[in-house]
Formats: structure tokens, C-alpha cells, sequence
């Protein structure tokens, strides 16, 4: 092996201020680049351009009426989601409501509420679950345009309301006149 006539390069070996030096330099790049930002992106295929759809809110379900006779109780919105389930591209809110009864557990109703487009108030345009079915709403979400829930029931009127005896897991789904219910699977006892 032959040896090098030459002595070992200074820079072939890390000291303390190289270490130093890369540190600055990453520390300056780091600062330009806060202070230099690129231009706003344009379109060059054409001269017409579109603004992005506006994003737009859920409709609220403060102050809407719920077609639910309580009595002297208040309508409760127990659960709800958000979603468009129509494809217009407006999301619609579909909230659980049951009386707030002082004992015992209240029947459920499940609202499609929707605003209209010319902004006007939120109001309900679909029921999908009648309080007077006697059911309890649980595992409630909206997933691919469809609501889902699992609905707690009875089998007769001999069963007492605290113990519901069915369980049903439902969907709906917007068919473009209305919303059409689905089981995914057979009713259970509970």
C-alpha cells in the first residue's frame, strides 16, 4: 500500500466550530426562507377562472319546532350529526329528539333539518323515526350520505317502557324523492 504524500486534509475532520458553521448556515436558511414566501399560484390554461364552492354551514337546530308533543315539557336534542345527504353540495343536520320527561325514558325522534338556500331559518323537512313508535335511538352517525342507528324497541305493548326487548340496526338513505329505510340485519332480542 502506498502512502500518501500528501498530509491528511484538515477538512476530512469534524471539529467544533464545523459544527458550529453548519449549524449558522441552517439557522440563516431557515430565517430567509420565513421572510421569502413564493407568489400566489394562477391557472395558466385559460383566462376564466372559479372561485372554490363556499364552504357552507350545517343548519342549526336552535329554534327549530320539532313536529314532538311534550306537553309542559321542552323538546331535547339529544344527538345529532352533520352531512350532505342529497348531493347538493349543503349539508343538512339530522338531530335525536325526545321529551324531557322527569321519569322514565322518552321515545326518540329522528328530523332532517335543512336551511333553505335562499338562507332563510332551518327548519325540518323529513322524519325518520316517530316518537309514537316507542324507540329508543342508539350508535347514531351519518357515514357515505346515509344515516345510521340502531333502534331499541319493543315487541308488544306489554313490555315496559324501561325495558326495551328489540334491537334494530336501521339506514336511510336519500333516494332523490325521499328517504328510504334499510335493515342491515335482522331484528335481535335484547
Amino acid at each position: 500500500m502506498q502512502q500518501s504524500a500528501v498530509p491528511e486534509l484538515a477538512h476530512t475532520q469534524t471539529r467544533p466550530i464545523h459544527w458550529v458553521a453548519t449549524a449558522t448556515a441552517v439557522a440563516g436558511v431557515v430565517a430567509l426562507s420565513s421572510v421569502v414566501q413564493p407568489g400566489s399560484a394562477t391557472a395558466a390554461t385559460g383566462t376564466h377562472t372559479t372561485a372554490a364552492p363556499a364552504v357552507v354551514a350545517p343548519p342549526s337546530t336552535a329554534g327549530v319546532v320539532f313536529p314532538l308533543h311534550c306537553g309542559p315539557a321542552k323538546a331535547v336534542v339529544a344527538k345529532q350529526a352533520t352531512g350532505d345527504l342529497d348531493g347538493d353540495g349543503r349539508p343538512e343536520t339530522v338531530a335525536v329528539v325526545h321529551c324531557d320527561a322527569a321519569m322514565g325514558t322518552s321515545p326518540d325522534g329522528v328530523y332532517v333539518v335543512t336551511r333553505p338556500s335562499d338562507g332563510g331559518k332551518p327548519r325540518v323537512v323529513a322524519t325518520l323515526v316517530d316518537p309514537r313508535d316507542r324507540v329508543t335511538v342508539t350508535d347514531f352517525s351519518i357515514r357515505a350520505r346515509a344515516v345510521g342507528a340502531t333502534l331499541l324497541g319493543y315487541s308488544s305493548d306489554a313490555v315496559p317502557n324501561c325495558c326495551p326487548d328489540l334491537k334494530t340496526p336501521v339506514k336511510w338513505q336519500w333516494n332523490g324523492s325521499a328517504f328510504v329505510r334499510s335493515t342491515d340485519a335482522p331484528v335481535h332480542s335484547v
